[in-house]
Order: structure tokens, then C-alpha cells, then sequence
């Protein structure tokens, strides 16, 4: 039952005659498909040769293929420096949707019942100006909630429980972004130091959900249940309106460079699938020991066969392409914005509504590539980062030492209001990923905490992880009990988070931020499967203030559109779903071009109107200011506003209560380093 087109259906195809394996290769010379006992894994029952057939695929057909089948591939070849066939490896089919572990470095596919009731459960397909992303890992999130039952805690099962969803619910997140969940394993570096690898970017199969992150009973169960727990996850959120977005690592393997694990694609087809010179060394831009050469049909086809499995059959709603950049490299290594993998991803009529987010670098040349991914793609922007970080942390450090500042507000205005010089105007600002923090990095508590990072328990003697981190300890490093160090941290964070949260552009909060979760100082805690990095929750006074500030912030981004307009403005016209911006220094004086400049300024007025075309008109102010002294602020006299109602500051340990109203022309007393969010209302 071949199909029309024979690089259709690859994998495992359960037809009334049995079933059939479709494997592609062009450089093998023969291929077999290895059947194994239903009870132990290492007793062979059947081999079953497998015929190539047009366009280089292996087909292989066996009654005995059926659901719940553990299976094997092998293949042999001709020697070459880019080869790597070896008739004694049993190899994971690139397409298996299930696999169960028999030893160390030893796996079987596992031939998976795919169907599943959706009870009519749709994607949520929440706008993009809509969407605030939580990013948070799979066993990470509910480890250590004890609101989950014990049995369900750290799985895909805890995710989806009552308990998580109303947390969620509550602090007005869209979307949960979950690190990888692709079947991985950890790094042979890591399993002789007694390490593991806990965030997952090393993935041993592209369609398989990682094992570990079911429950016990799911696992027992098998490959099958594992797969029902994932959908179940899925369609429990989307229930509850909120969509799943999953951190995918295509641009490696978990084959690493040529010494490593040979466990699926380079005992299939090495030269096809990998990155290699002609003389066989493994052109990494990854820094992971391999790259996947997507300039190659096949790899192209894997990836794109993967992303449409998990959008379509698994109903994900949007990836997070690690190291995104490494996907859009050339036959010569080279990234393109227009390559043909990275267009087909955004066009692809099959992948039609799903959020496509790119981390916009890899390591090799020309690696940093932010605001040049074609219109479609969601950058993660690290400009955006750095400059947050560095006007409410490290400019701070250094006006303490040096008496100012070493720059203005401009750059940061330009990042408040979505990183017009960054995206193209065709692109818009939802083309941006602001965000803070992320897994990678310091947690936003520890970004007020440490000015260096603590990472000896990684095992590389401190070594790893960045040493660029633009953060600040405001006088003490580490825990402390000066009171005034804590007060100032606190605020830190709160102005940290108000403006992730009313800039323009989609937010996404690093799960735990939102109350202050600390690593204790490490930037790079990949390694550690424990309470280190498992989400705690809210224990301190202060810790469930901060959570009450996050939840008041998402709720006004949420209440006012003027903080998250769709497209760019442009001056003298009216672009619908855009923000009409206007700019005031502390005296309510329009911005001079030395006020957007100078290092003496660091207090900025900003006046946001809506261009409405689905909501009602909107209309804000936000004032900041990023000197560690008061000031004095005459509120902007702006042409129809004749009130401002004060709902948000970042001096208060907890959110407003109660409104305040102010008139245009009125000065008011601004606290060291915060910010204001008013809502300005009209004479209509």
C-alpha cells in the first residue's frame, strides 16, 4: 500500500495487512527491520529485509508490526568519511512515536495507537497582542505542589491538574511555554560526572514526548499512555483557554559529534543529516557536537513532518525554535532569512495559526541574527533584555560609583515601545519576544541578588555559564538581612517586571519570577534535577506581594490595548491597531533631542493612544524614572486628556487598592528609580 508519493508516511503504518515501516536512506545498501519479544526487549523475534523503492525509501512489512510492537532498525553501507554504518547498531526509526528504554544508550520504537477523543476541544488561538507566555518546565512545575496529588506531581498529568490550571488562571497567563519534551537524553560529559541533563535540549527523537515527565502509572502502562497523558495535558489546558507552546531543538541531536552515541539518523544516513566537510568533520554551529543540515531535503522533511505531527495530531499551538538560526543555514553554512526550511515553517498551509517563535542565534559565523527572520516569525529579543536590565540594574551600579549614569533614557524608550529599530515595520512589534529572564540566565531574583554568578555545583569549576549578566546585588551579595538592600531588590523587581509587562511587543515571564524564585546564584542550572531548580511556590510576605504585582500588571497589559499595539505608528497617520506615542521630559515639556540623549535624563513621560479596530479606545500614561533620587513631575497637559487615574506604581510593596485621580498640569512627587501607569481619560 504504497502511497503516490513515496516520501509520504514515513515510520510505522498500520495497515489491514499488517504493518509496514517506511525508513529514507540513499546511502545504504541494505536495510533490515528487527521485531523484538512483546516481554523482553532484547529477544528478537523476527528480521524482516527491507526493500528500497523510489526516492530512497526503505520499505519493510511484518504482521507482527503492530500496535504496541518494540522495534529496530539496521542498516548497512558503503565506508566513507562522511558515512557511519555499522550492521550491529540497532537504530531508533527517526518516526517512532513511542520508545522504551532496555539499557544504557539502548532503545526500541515502539509501534503507538495514536487516535485519542479531543471531545471537541479547540485550540484557544489567542492574538498575539493577547498572549503573555509562561515559561516553564515539564517536571519542574508541579515537583513540589502540594495541591497535586503526590502520584501526578512532576508529570504531564500535574500540569494539567485543577490545581496548576487555576494558578495559571489566576496570574492571567495565555500560554505555557514548556522546555524540550521531545524524548532526550543526557550528554556523555554529563553521565561521567554524575550529572544529568534537566532542561532536555539534547533530543533523541523528534515525535516521541520524553517518558520520564508521565506519570508512574502512564509509564508502567507504556509508550501509548505516556502519549494519551501528553494529548490529555494538551485539551485540559485548552479547556481552560490556555495554549501550549513547546521548546523544540532541531538544530542538534543527541548523537553529538562523531565519537559520540550512534542511536538513529547517523547510522541511517550521515552524509544526509549532518553538517560535515568532505573529509567527515562535523561543521558544528551549535556548540552541541553536531548540526543538523537542513539544507538537505530529507532533514527539511523531518523537521517539518515533526512540527506538523505535534501541531496537528498532538494540537500543540506554537514552538520555540532553539537556536533558530543554525535551521536557516545554507549548503555553505550560511544563514538566509528567505531559506527555504524557515519559509516553509511560516507558509506551510498544515502549519496555518501556530505561534512560531525563534531564538534568532546560534555559535557559528554570523550567528546573531535578531530582527532578520522573515515577517511570521517571533524573535526572542535579547536587545530587549540587555536593555532592561542594564537601565534598572547595571546603569544604577554605575551611577552609585561614578555619580551618573553611563547613558540616557532613549534606548530604553525604544525598547518600551517595541524595538522600531530592531523589526521592520512589515513585522510589526509583535515580531518581539520581550523578555527578562528565561531558563537560561538568572532568575529575576537573582539578577537583583548577585553580581556574579555561583555555578560550582555544575561541576566546571565555575567556568560555564555567562559572565555578562547586567545584573546588580545593590550592596550585598547573596542573602542578606539589611532590610533597605531588600526594600531596593524588591523594587528592582517589580520595575523589571512593570516593564516587561507594558512594553509593547509579547511578554514572557520565567515560571517563578512572578515571586521571586531564586537558583542561589546559579546562571546555568542545566545540570540540576532538584529543588534548586524545581518551581517552588510563595512562602514569604513579600513573595506573595510580588505575586499579587504581577497579576495586577498582566491585568492592566490585559485591560488597556494602548500597551500593546499590533503594528507600529507612523507619524501624521492613523494605523489601525497601532499606538499614537507621545513623549514628555519631567517638566511635561515634549522630549529635545538632547532630553532622548543626555545621561543626565532618566525620567521620561510617554503618552500611549489606541488605533482601535476591535477594542474600545484606550489611552495611557507611564511615567519612569531611573535615578536612585526623587524628583518632581508635572504631568504632560495633553491635547483632550483631562484626567489621569494613577493605577499602578512600583514603590508600593503591594498593587494599589485604591484609584487616585490627577489633572493635567499637576506635579506629583516621583519616588527613586519606578515607574507610574495612569489611565488618561478625555473631556468625552
Amino acid at each position: 500500500m504504497t502511497p503516490a508519493d513515496p516520501l509520504h508516511d514515513l515510520g510505522v503504518r498500520i495497515t489491514s495487512h499488517g504493518g509496514e515501516l517506511r525508513v529514507w536512506s540513499s546511502g545504504a545498501g541494505s536495510m533490515e527491520l528487527v521485531i523484538f519479544d512483546d516481554t523482553d526487549p532484547n529477544w528478537m523475534t523476527k528480521t524482516v529485509p527491507m526493500h528500497k523503492g523510489p526516492d530512497s525509501v526503505w520499505v519493510g512489512r511484518s504482521r507482527t508490526l503492530r500496535v504496541g510492537t518494540r522495534y529496530a532498525i539496521r542498516a548497512s553501507g558503503p565506508s566513507s568519511p562522511t558515512s557511519a554504518f555499522n550492521p550491529a547498531q540497532l537504530l531508533i526509526d527517526p518516526y517512532a512515536r513511542g520508545l522504551v528504554r532496555v539499557s544504557a544508550g539502548q532503545y526500541r520504537s515502539v509501534v503507538v495507537d495514536t487516535t485519542f477523543d479531543w471531545g471537541g476541544v479547540a485550540k484557544p488561538a489567542t492574538p498575539l497582542d493577547h498572549t503573555v507566555i509562561y515559561e516553564a518546565h515539564a517536571k519542574g512545575m508541579s515537583k513540589l505542589n502540594r495541591h497535586v496529588p503526590e502520584h501526578l506531581r512532576g508529570s504531564y498529568a500535574g500540569i494539567a491538574h485543577e490545581s496548576s490550571i487555576r494558578y495559571l488562571k489566576d496570574l492571567g497567563v495565555t500560554a505555557v511555554e514548556l522546555l524540550p519534551v521531545h524524548a532526550f537524553v543526557s550528554e556523555q560529559r554529563l553521565l561521567r560526572q554524575g550529572l544529568t541533563n534537566y532542561w532536555g535540549y539534547n533530543t533523541l527523537n523528534f515525535f516521541t514526548p520524553h517518558a520520564p515527565y508521565a506519570s508512574k502509572a502512564a509509564q508502567a502502562e507504556g509508550p501509548g499512555a505516556i502519549l494519551r497523558e501528553f494529548k490529555g495535558m494538551v485539551r485540559l489546558l485548552h479547556e481552560a483557554g490556555l495554549e501550549v507552546i513547546l521548546d523544540v531543538v532541531y538544530n542538534h541531536t543527541a548523537e553529538e559529534g562523531r565519537g559520540g552515541p550512534t542511536t538513529s539518523l547517523r547510522g541511517l544516513d550521515n552524509a544526509a543529516y549532518y553538517r560535515q566537510s568532505d573529509t567527515g568533520e562535523y561543521i558544528d554551529v551549535t556548540g552541541c557536537g553536531n548540526s543538523l543540515d537542513t539544507s538537505h531535503p530529507t532533514a527539511h522533511r523531518l523537521v517539518m513532518d515533526s512540527l506538523r505531527y505535534w501541531a496537528n495530531e498532538v494540537q500543540v499551538d506554537g514552538f520555540r525554535f532553539d537556536l533558530a538560526v543554525t535551521l536557516g543555514r545554507d549548503g555553505k553554512h550560511e544563514y538566509a532569512p528567505d531559506h527555504p526550511l524557515l519559509t516553509d515553517i511560516i507558509s506551510n498551509p498544515a502549519l496555518a495559526g501556530v505561534k512560531m517563535i525563534s531564538e534568532p542565534w546560534d555559535v557559528g559565523m554570523g550567528g546573531w541574527q535578531t530582527g532578520n527572520f522573515a515577517t511570521g516569525w517571533i524573535d526572542w529579543n535579547d536587545r530587549y533584555r540587555d536593555r532592561a536590565r542594564n537601565f534598572w540594574l547595571s546603569d544604577v551600579d554605575y551611577a552609585r560609583r561614578a555619580s551618573t549614569a553611563p547613558v540616557g533614557i532613549g534606548g530604553f524608550a525604544t525598547r518600551l515601545a517595541g524595538s522600531a529599530n530592531t523589526f521592520s515595520t512589515e513585522r510589526g512589534p509583535l515580531a518581539s519576544i520581550n523578555l527578562v529572564t528565561a531558563h537560561d540566565g538568572f532568575t529575576l531574583a537573582d539578577l537583583v541578588s548577585y553580581d556574579v554568578k555561583h555555578n560550582v555545583g555544575n561541576g566546571e569549576s565555575n567556568r560555564d555559564g555567562t559572565d555578562n549578566n547586567r545584573s546588580f546585588n545593590h550592596g550585598a551579595e547573596g542573602p542578606t538581612n539589611d532590610e533597605a538592600i531588600l526594600a531596593t531588590r524588591r523594587k528592582a523587581m517589580r520595575n523589571l517586571l512593570g516593564t516587561l509587562l507594558m512594553s509593547a511587543g509579547v511578554p514572557m515571564i520565567t515560571a517563578g519570577d512572578e515571586y521571586g524564585r531564586t537558583q542561589r546564584g546559579n546562571n546555568n542550572a542545566y545540570c540540576h534535577d532538584s529543588e534548586l531548580t524545581w518551581l517552588s511556590f510563595p512562602v514569604d510576605k513579600w513573595q506573595h506581594n510580588l505575586h499579587a504585582h504581577t497579576r495586577r500588571l498582566i491585568e492592566l497589559r490585559r485591560e488597556n490595548p494602548a500597551l500593546r499595539p499590533v503594528r507600529f505608528g507612523r507619524p501624521g497617520e492613523t494605523v489601525p491597531s497601532s499606538s499614537h506615542m507621545d513623549w514628555y521630559d519631567q517638566s511635561g515639556n515634549t522630549m529635545s533631542d538632547d532630553d532622548w540623549t543626555s545621561a543626565r535624563n532618566r525620567t521620561l513621560q510617554y503618552v500611549a493612544a489606541s488605533t482601535p479596530e476591535v477594542e474600545e479606545f484606550n489611552r495611557i500614561l507611564l511615567i519612569v524614572h531611573g535615578v536612585e533620587a526623587g524628583v518632581t513631575v508635572t504631568l504632560p497637559r495633553h491635547d483632550g486628556v483631562v484626567r489621569y487615574d494613577l493605577l499602578w506604581r512600583s514603590e508600593d510593596e503591594t498593587p494599589l487598592t485604591e484609584i487616585r485621580s490627577f489633572a493635567p498640569g499637576e506635579t506629583i512627587d516621583i519616588s527613586p528609580t519606578s515607574m507610574l501607569l495612569f489611565q488618561a481619560f478625555s473631556d468625552d
